[in-house]
């Protein structure tokens, strides 16, 4: 009687933690961290798919700001985060593969400190100029700058973001001399930028299109093959006369290391789900996003895109000479 005892009670020991283990998910909100500036295009995708998810899950996704380092301090500080589903990071080409080459002490590694949920969306970038300027294709303003070396002013959302890493792709192929001015998020160096104290910055299709509409800038070409479809009447790099000159920024979602499986499918079927409304489909075409195909919404294809992308920038970055601290 007494075995017996003793085998019943490890039942329902076993039982219970069984139980434990399977607890529902989310019970809680779950924090998205940004890490740029509030009004940035990752910041803008964050907060429509957000607030699906938040409806799938239960639970509200709250999105939280956290800037500098061209993204890598939010990236960090999410490596270092508990592996229990509630601390997550929108991260993108700058925080998870140029990082790499840009930091000689970063602090986490994109390939083995994160497990990939999904690729979010992609855009190309779109090389903007204030207004005014003296160019209207991209032929002239790289006659222009080529007179005037050191002269011009390029603004970025900071070292490591996608317009800076761009600006580097962009300086390498034409070996123009642009002085760089990193800002602490995108919107201050949009802002300079309507306002004349800039003379130019690469910026994403999603956030430049509002600009470029209203004619507070001039879109010279769009970082891509073909034209972007929410901007059509801007050409294409290959048109304009620069083929190699092609950025498609990518976004993903990204938990700790070691973050369950069965969490990380979750979030992934909430975010699908997302994607799947046609009303968010079409909000994120009119931004200029391109949401990932089905068959490449899993996280198996974010982990190969970081480890090809690394592959692609790094060696880019480190002949320019642009590694930091």
């Amino acid at each position: 009687m007494r075995l017996i005892s003793v085998l019943a009670a490890a039942a329902l020991a076993g039982a219970g933690q069984a139980a434990s283990a399977e607890q529902p998910y989310p019970v809680r909100p779950v924090t998205i961290v940004v890490p740029f500036a509030a009004g940035g295009p990752t910041d803008v995708m964050a907060r429509i798919l957000g607030q699906h998810m938040s409806q799938t899950l239960g639970h509200q996704i709250v999105v939280e700001n956290v800037t500098g380092g061209g993204g890598s301090i939010g990236a960090a500080r999410v490596a270092k985060a508990a592996p229990d589903g509630y601390t997550m990071v929108m991260g993108n080409l700058g925080t998870h593969a140029a990082s790499v080459g840009l930091y000689k002490n970063l602090s986490y590694d994109p390939r083995v400190d994160f497990e990939p949920v999904m690729v979010v969306a992609s855009t190309p970038m779109v090389l903007v100029v204030r207004k005014d300027f003296p160019a209207n294709t991209l032929g002239d303003f790289i006659d222009y700058a080529a007179k005037h070396p050191g002269k011009l002013t390029f603004g970025s959302a900071g070292t490591g973001s996608s317009s800076h890493l761009t600006y580097l792709l962009f300086t390498h192929l034409t070996k123009l001399e642009i002085q760089h001015v990193p800002y602490r998020g995108l919107s201050q160096s949009v802002n300079d930028l309507l306002s004349g104290q800039i003379d130019m910055m690469f910026d994403q299709v999603v956030s430049a299109m509002p600009h470029i509409l209203a004619g507070g800038v001039k879109p010279l070409a769009v970082t891509a093959p073909s034209r972007a479809a929410a901007i059509p009447n801007v050409p294409s790099s290959t048109e304009a006369g620069l083929p190699d000159l092609q950025t498609n920024v990518w976004t993903g979602l990204f938990a700790p290391k070691a973050t369950p499986k069965p969490i990380v499918a979750r979030v992934n079927a909430a975010l699908d789900q997302a994607m799947r409304d046609d009303a968010i489909a079409k909000r994120m075409a009119q931004l200029g996003a391109d949401l990932p195909a089905p068959a490449e919404r899993t996280p198996q294809a974010l982990g190969n895109l970081v480890r090809t992308e690394i592959d692609k920038w790094v060696p880019l970055i480190q002949a320019a000479g642009a590694v930091g601290e």
